[in-house]
């Protein structure tokens, strides 16, 4: 009996560390991240009228297309991935793109359980949800004229070719990118992260907070920051305005003026 017990606590012991192992590493594909979506094949894709956006209705999940990126709302975060299957980036709220923001409920298709009771013609109460201090920095996300919505992108429909196996790895997802999809992004942001997807990173602002200069955090290692992490600040240096350009045109002229008509008398 007392060899018995000794075996048991022996595989038990064996076994914690490989299930925590296992626990660990789910989840986790650098560079990027995993975010346990798995799809078969490409999806379909179907325009959300009035909008820049698609979204994927036979998904459950709430998967949108946006110019010429892929963006996912899971588990009180925003994902982007330039390939359906990823690896994804972690999008911070404070830069998420206005169309996305302004998607209507009702194109969730794995709505959250604060979404009830929302209307589902509008978009989310992002401000209720993140706060007032989201609120102020984008002011105005749900004010736009709908005549003068851009034109969708295209869908990267060469990506039908790559399922399963054949799904390729973040190596050469970058090249296939470049040679198969002509298209330039509008949105600043996706810009910024098409520029290097290749990379693990996380979606920052690029506007400095008013005030004193806060300390910058930089993402844990990887790469990637943690949910509900803060966001880190790249700060801009700020050029003369052109009111001050022509003030000091206008002062320059009227010093050569003043001098010339020295030179004279």
């Amino acid at each position: 009996m007392r060899h018995l017990f000794i075996g048991l606590w022996m595989l038990f012991g064996m076994a914690v560390p490989a299930v925590a192992q296992v626990s660990v590493g789910v989840g986790i594909a650098l560079p990027g991240v995993s975010i346990g979506i798995h799809l078969p094949a490409y999806p379909t894709l179907v325009p959300i009228p009035g909008y820049p956006v698609y979204y994927a209705p036979r998904l459950n999940l709430n998967f949108f297309f946006y110019d010429g990126l892929y963006w996912v709302y899971q588990a009180d975060n925003w994902y982007v991935s330039s390939w359906y299957n990823g690896p994804w980036a972690l999008v911070v709220p404070e830069v998420v793109p206005l169309f996305i923001l302004r998607v209507p409920v009702r194109y969730y298709r794995y709505p959250p359980t604060y979404f009830l009771g929302w209307r589902t013609e509008a978009p989310p109460r992002w401000g209720e949800h993140w706060g007032p201090d989201w609120e102020q920095r984008r002011s105005g996300w749900d004010r736009w004229t709908r005549s003068a919505a851009p034109a969708r992108a295209p869908l990267p429909v060469y990506q039908r070719q790559y399922s399963g196996p054949d799904y390729p790895p973040v190596e050469q997802q970058q090249s296939l990118h470049d040679q198969k999809y002509r298209y330039q992004p509008r949105d600043a942001l996706v810009r910024q992260y098409s520029h290097g997807q290749s990379e693990p990173r996380v979606l920052v602002p690029r506007e400095p907070q008013a005030g004193p200069a806060a300390p910058q955090r930089q993402p844990p290692q990887g790469g990637v920051a943690r949910p509900g992490s803060e966001p880190v600040e790249i700060p801009r240096q700020r050029g003369p305005s052109v009111r001050e350009k022509r003030s000091q045109q206008g002062r320059e002229g009227e010093h050569e003026g003043r001098e010339e008509r020295d030179w004279k008398k």
